[in-house]
């Protein structure tokens, strides 16, 4: 058993507890609280005039599949050739030794969403995983979180490179939809051949990853910019009644009311930067007030390798630069990210009976200056300020 004495806990879902003790047990989180009696034997980590808060999320990356400072040979992002793929799994792609899981721990980041790419109108199945382990499988936490899809400037720029489709805004929606009437009628022949006895389809991997999203058991975690490429998203997902994310949603904030209405989250950024292609000029930090002040449940993502993942903390400050509360911002990179994931369970806070996924900072957390001295995943440290020399 391990004890954090002597902090200021942040919880995320409770409020703080000046002095408290987390108590660690298996790798979860046994109690927290003010003067907690702890039992003989119990490794004792001193965290005196710090601060605890859980370990943080970024909901949408590249970690593992984009590998830091590799090119080529470790780029394993997008399929390039074929405008669908929803067959395509993360997981197969991501290798648990890129230097950029270094970078999450030393950044506080202990969960992450890793997607393919946006190359394609359909780009796979998304995955969520713990950063620290040697075996993906391993890492897991749930799998798949959802199925990737894409609008806007990046399908159109690789169907016209590939002198293939989508060449158009137009092209893109018909090809989602296609992708989804296919799953349709493969799930009625199915089911047809089951009711009458006869030999069923045969399997279709492309058909069979997107039937948890007709089910409304998965979400289309969709990448898109601009409010009208937004709009068609909402517009496909009310069609085929599926359930979506918005990933990035540069210009979501133009709609925030309208995205509200319909309960949509967004998972926004990177923003840490300047814009690098038309679809992004919108980019702002104030964005995550509007969204926060529309009500919608939002989230902070680097978009890995865009923006380093160990920058995360630090787009969460720039929102409260730009108005922003400090709980929000707490929120949008800790239980927001994992309630739209669907490991709220799991992770996102600090609260008894969750893994201890866990953060020491050295002063206030929102103070650039500070720095993240301990980073536990599961209960173990898996950075040390004071062992380990972070990568950056």
């Amino acid at each position: 058993m391990k004890a954090i004495v002597g902090g200021t806990i942040l919880p995320i879902t409770s409020d703080k507890i000046e002095d408290g003790v987390v108590l660690i047990d298996n790798s979860k989180i046994k109690a927290l609280g003010k003067g907690l009696p702890i039992p003989d034997g119990t490794e004792i980590i001193d965290a005196h005039g710090k601060f605890i808060l859980p370990g943080f999320i970024d909901a949408h990356t590249h970690l593992g599949l984009s590998e830091v400072g590799i090119r080529e040979e470790g780029e394993d992002t997008n399929e390039y050739p074929e405008p669908l793929n929803p067959q395509l799994r993360a997981i197969d792609g991501i290798n648990p030794f890129d230097k950029g899981f270094e970078y999450a721990r030393c950044g506080g980041v202990t969960t992450v969403a890793v997607a393919p790419g946006s190359a394609n109108p359909v780009g796979g199945a998304v995955t969520a995983i713990k950063t620290s382990g040697k075996v993906v499988d391993d890492m897991v936490i749930k799998n798949p979180v959802g199925i990737k899809a894409a609008f806007g400037e990046n399908p159109k720029r690789v169907g016209r490179d590939q002198k293939r489709t989508p060449w158009t805004r137009m092209s893109t929606a018909a090809l989602l939809r296609r992708a989804l009437v296919k799953a349709q009628n493969y799930i009625k022949n199915k089911e047809w051949a089951a009711k009458n006895n006869e030999r069923p389809p045969d399997r279709d991997l492309a058909c069979e990853s997107l039937i948890p999203v007709l089910r409304k058991e998965l979400p289309l975690r969709v990448h898109a910019h601009r409010a009208d490429d937004i709009a068609t998203a909402v517009r496909i997902a009310e069609e085929f009644d599926v359930n979506i994310v918005i990933e990035h949603g540069t210009e979501a904030y133009k709609i925030a009311d309208w995205l509200s209405k319909k309960n949509i989250p967004v998972i926004a950024g990177p923003a840490l930067g300047t814009p690098t292609k038309i679809e992004t000029q919108g980019l702002t930090f104030k964005a995550l007030k509007i969204l926060k002040d529309a009500g919608i449940l939002f989230a902070i993502t680097t978009d890995h390798p865009v923006v380093g993942i160990h920058y995360l903390l630090l787009c969460a400050i720039m929102g409260i630069k730009q108005g922003l509360d400090e709980q929000s911002a707490l929120e949008a990179i800790t239980i927001n990210p994992a309630k739209i994931l669907g490991i709220d369970d799991r992770v996102g806070s600090l609260e008894v009976g969750k893994d201890a996924d866990i953060l020491i900072v050295g002063g206030d957390p929102f103070d650039i200056r500070s720095y993240i001295e301990k980073t536990m995943i599961n209960g173990e440290i898996v950075f040390d300020i004071d062992k380990d020399e972070p990568p950056f």
